[in-house]
């Protein structure tokens, strides 16, 4: 019995010669089809999305998909690395085709770039130290001058952190890896970040807690970032998501990740 993931492929598969006619020159989607290479930017330091294991390997539940969304191209992924810095900046440069990783849908990078449709809601949760939790349920209580706040720069996360958090001690750290160290050694009393990484770290680190993740401090969603501009590759892509949460694919991967 033919899986889903390879029988959504070879659905698209079948329909891509015939749509390749009508596309224009200078679509996302034919220059992938031509190469074989869907060029895939990720910061890969964001567990349960996307994570650089070893030097170019990369696995999560972004990964994953990527994976189907490529076949479904006829091509093979191919990683670019990147940083929250440097997301938009690489991925306006032209340096791949389309970037993941746990990207949040804010304004400021619509104004640079498409966004593929949602394909979750992920709100800002606080991670801290279990025996913290009562102590920070709230905007308000951790926007307080002794609290010590720590991000990650060049993100949402840091952005939530100076909009709402401005009264608090707030230290940015360059490694998203071991931010959450800092946390456990009381270097810093809470980190904000997207809930479904709250509960993975919470899970990998016994002594953080994930506070309320399925009540966020503010919403928020994830896209994966397209090109500007470019209707049929955003089609493309909007269909494959669609088809792949129709199918089942998507709760299968996402199931894996987050273990809900």
């Amino acid at each position: 019995m033919i899986s889903a993931t390879k029988a959504l492929a070879v659905v698209a598969a079948a329909t891509l010669p015939c749509f390749a006619l009508a596309q224009p020159a200078s679509s996302t989607l034919n220059r992938v089809q031509q190469s074989g290479t869907l060029r895939v930017c990720t910061p890969g330091d964001y567990k349960p999305f996307s994570f650089e294991k070893a030097p170019g390997v990369f696995e999560g539940l972004d990964v994953d998909l990527m994976q189907t969304l490529a076949a479904a191209l006829q091509a093979k992924p191919q990683y670019v690395k990147t940083s929250w810095s440097n997301l938009m900046p690489d991925f306006v440069a032209g340096k791949c085709d389309i970037a993941v990783g746990g990207i949040s849908v804010t304004l400021e990078r619509q104004r640079q770039a498409y966004f593929s449709a949602p394909y979750m809601i992920n709100g800002k949760t606080p991670l801290t130290r279990c025996e913290n939790v009562a102590r920070y349920q709230t905007i308000e209580a951790i926007n307080q001058p002794a609290v010590r706040v720590i991000a990650n720069p060049g993100g949402s996360n840091e952005r939530f952190a100076r909009t709402h958090l401005g009264r608090a001690q707030l230290r940015i750290h360059t490694d998203n890896v071991t931010i959450f160290d800092e946390v456990i050694k009381k270097n810093a009393d809470v980190f904000v970040t997207e809930a479904a990484e709250a509960i993975v770290q919470s899970k990998a680190h016994p002594e953080l807690c994930a506070v309320n993740p399925q009540k966020p401090l503010q919403y928020a969603e994830m896209a994966y970032l397209l090109p500007q501009g470019d209707d049929v590759f955003k089609h493309f892509v909007d269909q494959w998501l669609h088809l792949s949460t129709a199918t089942g694919d998507f709760g299968r991967v996402r199931a894996r990740w987050l273990q809900e």
